[in-house]
């Protein structure tokens, strides 16, 4: 017996089928790329030079590609003064991503060897993930991430990170002596910001963010996000995501206190 197709349920998952694709396609990964790599002999650099008012944070000159996120969105509003942000996920930790007038975005990033995903969701509900292995065994990994974001423009939050031997990493002193370093000082929305540690000293870690100012009005409320990520890709890996809401301009808030052994 043959059974007539179901011509209600095809109308139905079909045109969910095109749009899914077409949702995949209106995104394109210049970098990374699915599959294997070797990432050995490359050259990148992690913290940026700040021209003030620094609003996105970008790849600096000459950066390898095994060390950098780039692409383009397809979909992206034409004529948007200033761009606009897209949704950018690495290995489960979410953050806003800017995205230009024309569509493009491009950041550095440290990936740590092994298996990494990279997911980007536009504004418009576009989504896109790539997956690659990078079986280089002397990368450096960054055993400790802490990555600031919030959720307002025309705001500036600050990442502060003071380690066991006191050194006390921000916008000031991006780069510590014992291996810290912050990436970049957004100062104008969203972030984010991003301090990494090869080799963390053993102890108390404290990490706080400051509500440096605001353009959108003195009482403007924004949520900042932080994500602390310890030995990633490693089966030790641990991620903890805070939320906290900064009130207004000046206040200096303790997000979290944690040891490294």
């Amino acid at each position: 017996m043959h059974r007539k197709p179901n011509l209600v349920l095809a109308s139905l998952i079909l045109p969910l089928l095109a749009a899914a694709a077409h949702a995949d396609d209106a995104i394109e990964f210049a970098t990374p790329r699915n599959g294997w790599r070797n990432s050995a002999g490359d050259t990148a650099s992690y913290t940026q030079e700040v021209h003030y008012p620094a609003v996105s944070v970008s790849t600096p000159a000459g950066q390898a590609a095994s060390a950098t996120i780039a692409g383009r969105i397809r979909s992206s509003p034409k004529g948007n003064a200033g761009g606009s942000v897209a949704t950018l996920v690495v290995n489960g930790i979410a953050m806003p991503q800017r995205v230009e007038e024309d569509g493009s975005f491009s950041r550095p990033y440290a990936f740590s060897g092994g298996s990494n995903s990279v997911e980007m969701r536009s504004a418009q509900g576009a989504g896109k993930r790539v997956q690659f292995y990078d079986d280089y065994q002397g990368r450096t990994r960054p055993r400790l991430r802490v990555v600031l974001s919030w959720d307002s423009d025309a705001t500036d939050l600050d990442l502060h990170v003071v380690s066991p031997d006191g050194q006390h990493t921000f916008y000031a002193h991006r780069v510590a002596g014992n291996g810290g370093a912050l990436d970049v000082d957004v100062t104008t929305g969203y972030g984010p910001e991003i301090y990494s540690i090869a080799a963390p000293p053993p102890g108390t870690y404290l990490v706080y963010v400051n509500y440096y100012g605001s353009g959108a009005g003195p009482a403007a409320i924004t949520v900042a996000q932080v994500a602390v990520v310890t030995d990633e890709n490693t089966p030790s890996e641990k991620q903890q995501v805070f939320r906290v809401p900064m009130r207004k301009p000046g206040e200096l808030t303790l997000v979290k206190s944690f040891v490294m052994k």
